[in-house]
């Protein structure tokens, strides 16, 4: 009985061990730049400048579905699948978005390449792009996201967004900050694009 202890003892440690590594190396990861405009009570207004992403399109109708289908291909990139055969430092967070014919999954690039500066990907349903500049407002929530949890954490921005009288477009899109086996804290995001000059 006691080895048995010992033994469940030394897998919490080290266990625990690897949790605050991944969450100190995630901490150290490059982050996507933004500046917060306003923080209401439950949500905040940000501004994101254009940023470089490597992109996927597919037909997946779930969060699962597109992370299963999206994420090797651009992992696969970032990890050396390229022209130049290039380790690309990986950045959070991870861009997903629902439509009701086309969904996509993209990864920000690094902020020191340009457009130019990226090897072409092996794979050619990855593509390079600039995003526009947008303001979106931003819901977060911790834990593991789920299609379920994304969409009601969805339809609670949607809610506040008419509470506030704020006017919004297109799709509310997920953010997610952490590989799948972090569990200490996890951080994640829906947002949509606002309209921009409004009176809040």
């Amino acid at each position: 009985m006691k080895i048995f202890l010992l033994i469940l003892l030394i897998i919490f440690v080290l266990f625990l061990a690897f949790q605050i590594y991944t969450f100190m190396a995630t901490k150290k990861s490059e982050t996507q730049p933004y500046t917060v405009i306003k923080n209401e009570d439950q949500f905040e207004i940000r501004h994101y400048p254009t940023a470089i992403m490597a992109k996927i399109s597919t037909t997946s109708k779930s969060y699962r579905d597109l992370g299963s289908s999206g994420f090797g291909k651009l992992a696969n990139y970032i990890f050396g699948g390229n022209s130049d055969k290039k380790q690309i430092s990986m950045t959070s967070p991870v861009h997903m978005d629902i439509g009701d014919t086309v969904s996509t999954m993209a990864f920000v690039m690094p902020s020191n390449f340009t457009k130019e500066d990226l090897p072409t990907p092996n794979n050619s349903e990855v593509k390079i792009q600039i995003s526009e500049p947008e303001n979106v407002a931003v819901l977060k929530f911790d834990g593991f996201a789920s299609t379920s949890k994304i969409n009601e954490q969805k339809a609670k921005l949607e809610q506040l967004l008419k509470e506030k009288g704020i006017s919004y477009y297109g799709n509310f899109r997920y953010l997610g900050y952490n590989p799948p086996y972090q569990v200490l804290g996890r951080r994640n995001e829906v947002i949509v694009s606002i309209n921009t000059n409004q009176d809040n």
